[in-house]
C-alpha cells in the first residue's frame, strides 16, 4: 500500500490521481495492503505469497497481459524485483503455465538499463532501437508528458533523484521489453 515512512494513505490517493492522469479509473486499481509484504526498498517479498496474489488477481480480471520489472527491478528496488521473483515463480510452475497458455496470457519484463542509458532521455531511441527486444515502446511527445504529469502526481515520493528520473529517465520516452 506504499506505506514506508508511514504515507501508505498519502500514496493511494497520489496512485489513485496518477492513474487518473492517465485516464485509469480509480475502479481498475487494485492496492494491496499486506503486513508481509512492507514497503520497503531494502526487504525482499515472499515469491509465493506474491505470486499467489498476481495470480488471483490475473484470474479474477481475466487478464492476457502482464509487465513486470525484470531481475534488475530497473532500480534495485528490493520490492520491484521480488515481483519479477514471484510472476518468474508463477510461470515456471506448471499450473500457472497451463493458465498462461490456456488463456493465451503473456508476461513482459521491462527491461533494466546501466545507469548512462537510463538517464539519457529520448537519446536512448537509437540504441534501444539497435538492441535485441520483443518490444519497444517509444512515447509521443504527448505521451511523454502524460507520463510526466502522472508521475508527478505521487508527490511525497518526489525526492530530487526522482525528480532528475522524472525529468531526464529513458523510461519516460522509451521503453524495451523482453518475453519471459
Amino acid at each position: 500500500s506504499g506505506n514506508y515512512y508511514n504515507q501508505g494513505e498519502i500514496r493511494k490517493k497520489e496512485l489513485e490521481q496518477s492513474c487518473c492522469a492517465l485516464g485509469i479509473p480509480a475502479s481498475d486499481v487494485t492496492v494491496i495492503d499486506h503486513r508481509d509484504l512492507p514497503d520497503n526498498p531494502a526487504v525482499e517479498w515472499d515469491p509465493q505469497l506474491v505470486a499467489t496474489i498476481v495470480l488471483e488477481h490475473i484470474e479474477a480480471n481475466n487478464i492476457n497481459l502482464v509487465v513486470t520489472f525484470d531481475a534488475g527491478g530497473v532500480s534495485g528496488h528490493a520490492n520491484h524485483i521480488s515481483l519479477y521473483t514471484a510472476v518468474r515463480y508463477k510461470y515456471c510452475c506448471f499450473e500457472i503455465l497451463i493458465l498462461f497458455l490456456c488463456a493465451g496470457c503473456r508476461v513482459f519484463v521491462l527491461e533494466s538499463v546501466n545507469l548512462f542509458r537510463k538517464y539519457i532521455s529520448f537519446l536512448d531511441i537509437p540504441i534501444s532501437c539497435l538492441l535485441p527486444r520483443d518490444a519497444l515502446f517509444i512515447l509521443t511527445e504527448e505521451e511523454t508528458e502524460q507520463a510526466k504529469r502522472a508521475m508527478w502526481c505521487h508527490r511525497s515520493q518526489l525526492l530530487w533523484f526522482r525528480r532528475l528520473y522524472v525529468l531526464f529517465s529513458r523510461y519516460m520516452v522509451v521503453n524495451s521489453l523482453r518475453l519471459l
